[in-house]
């Protein structure tokens, strides 16, 4: 039995967005730790084939970030910039730099449900739906679902 569940991924039919939601069973302060803190961020992000290095990460307002995702003798690099990093909401910037053209503005709601549940909700709003259909056919949600996956039981082992 599947105790960890699938990230829930909606594109939206009327702008250019695409949403995640995803439950973890783990205090919203957890959550939003292994989302601001560059050592554990870089433990669980993306898929399973594939490191992370932290280059820049500054996780406050104003601050930015980039990383690199390494595997199979390829780098993909990101990069953005913080806009607002409170424990309940993190708005930034997300450029994949292999198309340094598409910028999508990413919020994150991270949701208290008691009983040490926490939701997250993510939204990314790219330029056009063509931006946004190229990501849903990129293969993103195994990134995504296996990135949450790692966090998943990074906080059920406790190590986080």
């Amino acid at each position: 039995m599947n105790l960890i569940p699938e990230t829930t991924i909606e594109a939206d039919p009327s702008v250019p967005v695409i949403r995640l939601t995803r439950e973890f069973a783990a205090p919203a302060a957890r959550l939003f730790r292994a989302h601001t803190d560059p050592a554990l961020f870089a433990r669980w992000v993306g898929p399973d084939r594939l490191t992370t290095k932290i280059e820049q990460w500054d996780a406050r307002p104003g601050g930015s970030w980039r990383y690199c995702s390494v595997g199979d003798g390829q780098e993909f690099w990101f990069r953005g910039c913080f806009h607002d990093v409170r424990p309940d909401r993190i708005v930034q910037t997300f450029t994949y730099e292999g198309e340094p053209d598409g910028v999508a503005l990413e919020t994150l709601w991270i949701d208290d449900l008691g009983d040490g549940r926490s939701r997250l909700r993510a939204q990314s709003l790219v330029d056009s739906f063509a931006a946004r259909d190229a990501w849903l056919r990129s293969g993103m949600e195994v990134g995504v679902n296996e990135g949450y996956a790692k966090l998943e039981r990074m906080l059920l082992d406790g190590n986080l």
